[in-house]
């Protein structure tokens, strides 16, 4: 007589359970290393294609106004000129976000001036113009000292500031927002007589921190 084998429900459950916890892990197993290969991809293409920080120079900066009443509020009225160059081959930038604004011996001068989003494509330019102001800045009281003793030595030292956010672009792919900050450096000629016309600064270099 043959031998009749019962297994008992709890014992199948138990083979069952096992079963769809093999079946879980090898998903998971599966979808991690998925993802860590699409990373490392990433990866390779960032390391290969190295983006390079943009370039930014003052093409001009011209003073229209920058008095200072007896309760040391300035009115200030600037123009300038900003090139904006993307220097990689293959990697294409998105800035999201520029603050712009002008400084005075560690003062600001101006608000903040805000320039349009935009996309730059590689290797491609973007001259941006904007005029910085500001009505009734309070500054400290030694800026009107600060002005004079420029004037006696005949010229004027201004920087003008941008803060930002961008993004690289490569192919379909975007990376996340990095922060980037620009400082300019403008040297203004200012002499004991007040000339008729703005006061000009051309062509100068700017330094960018990502």
């Amino acid at each position: 007589m043959s031998q009749i084998h019962e297994k008992s429900p709890q014992h199948c459950a138990k083979k069952k359970l096992i079963n769809i916890n093999k079946h879980h892990k090898k998903l998971f197993y599966t979808f991690t290393t998925f993802i860590l290969s699409l990373l490392l991809l990433i990866l390779v293409i960032w390391f290969i294609l190295h983006p390079t920080k943009p370039q930014f120079s003052l093409k001009e900066a011209d003073i229209y106004q920058l008095t200072l009443s007896r309760s040391h509020l300035l009115n200030s009225s600037i123009q300038i000129t900003l090139l904006s160059n993307n220097p990689n081959q293959k990697v294409g930038i998105y800035y999201d976000e520029i603050q712009v604004y002008a400084s005075y011996k560690g003062q600001q001068i101006t608000l903040d001036s805000s320039v349009p989003p935009f996309y730059q494509d590689y290797k491609d330019s973007n001259l941006l113009s904007m005029v910085l102001v500001a009505n009734g800045l309070p500054v400290d009281p030694s800026f009107g000292y600060e002005v004079g003793r420029d004037q006696m030595a005949g010229r004027l030292v201004l920087k003008v500031k941008a803060n930002g956010e961008l993004r690289w672009k490569v192919g379909t792919w975007v990376s996340g927002r990095y922060r980037f900050n620009v400082n300019c450096v403008a040297i203004l000629p200012f002499g004991q007589s007040v000339p008729s016309g703005p006061l000009t600064s051309k062509g100068t270099q700017c330094s960018t921190i990502i």
